[in-house]
């Protein structure tokens, strides 16, 4: 019997190693692809780059009419029963946690409706008006018609779209999300663990629009996307943080698309220190960064 316990804890001390080493270089890829700076370069640029507020600007009114009473349904009718459960879990943290947990849910539901039904093609002009703002016309051209002339303005050099892009918030992501909620239960680290996940999920879409221009087959981009899950997992967390801030959201939702734009643009100029990002197999679309 001392013999079966000895082995049991052998072989869970190595899977906890194992899983530590995992984790660990994980963590190191994510830090060195520096992916995680992208949605903080994307504030930065649009707030300089005034010519690509326009599609914001269009859709401001409604979206910030949208995340106010949201955001105030959730905190009137969601946050007691919310915080009444989770103090059983978490103790007086239970306040700042159940904060959380309401504003992601508010963030969750403001996102489905406002990329389904108001920000769509604001958010696709956005991404290509980068892309155009960074000499990636090339690119740009094979998801949409460029006007001819030479603007200064890349909103303005945008005609008609030739793919629908970007996927909308799909049944699989709300599935994810509600599967997730129980790690709330966990003090801190539970929170932690919930948004982490949120950020992959986030991550993992953030060039939908990229690959599409692209052309990637589903099976590169699946390949290309669980070699360099680490990069876009430590970018969807940095973004899902922006966007958990009340009434900003849909701000950063516009950094954070610019800031997913400047990556690609980076990418395409094999400009990035992504060392361990390499080009999925049968592709020559992106070099591997020296």
């Amino acid at each position: 019997m001392t013999g079966k316990l000895d082995s049991v804890k052998t072989k869970a001390k190595e899977v906890a190693v194992e899983d530590f080493n995992k984790a660990k270089a994980l963590a190191e890829q994510a830090a060195k692809s520096r992916a995680y700076l992208y949605p903080i370069k994307g504030i930065f640029y649009f707030a300089s780059h005034s010519t690509l507020w326009k599609p914001l600007i269009s859709k401001l009114v409604p979206t910030m009419t949208l995340s106010v009473g949201v955001i105030a349904f959730m905190f009137i009718f969601a946050y007691l029963p919310q915080l009444s459960i989770l103090v059983l879990f978490n103790g007086p943290v239970a306040v700042l946690t159940t904060v959380l947990l309401t504003l992601s849910e508010s963030s969750t539901i403001i996102t489905l409706l406002s990329r389904n039904f108001l920000i769509h093609d604001a958010l696709v002009d956005t991404f290509d008006g980068v892309l155009v703002a960074r000499n990636q016309t090339s690119v740009v051209s094979e998801g949409r018609e460029l006007r001819s002339g030479n603007f200064n303005d890349p909103i303005a050099k945008l005609g008609k779209l030739i793919k629908s892009p970007f996927e909308k918030f799909t049944p699989k992501a709300l599935i994810r999300y509600v599967m997730y909620l129980p790690l709330n239960f966990i003090p801190l680290v539970g929170t932690v663990l919930f948004v982490v996940l949120q950020g992959k999920t986030r991550g993992l879409s953030a060039h939908t629009r990229y690959f599409q221009l692209k052309k990637w087959s589903n099976s590169k981009r699946e390949q290309w996307l669980q070699e360099n899950t680490a990069p876009y997992t430590a970018f969807g967390t940095v973004a899902t943080l922006l966007e958990l801030i009340p009434v900003a959201s849909i701000f950063f939702s516009f950094t954070n698309t610019v800031g997913a734009a400047l990556w690609a643009a980076d990418i395409e100029n094999n400009n990035t220190s992504m060392t361990e990002m390499q080009t999925p197999k049968g592709g020559k679309d992106v070099k591997k960064s020296e």
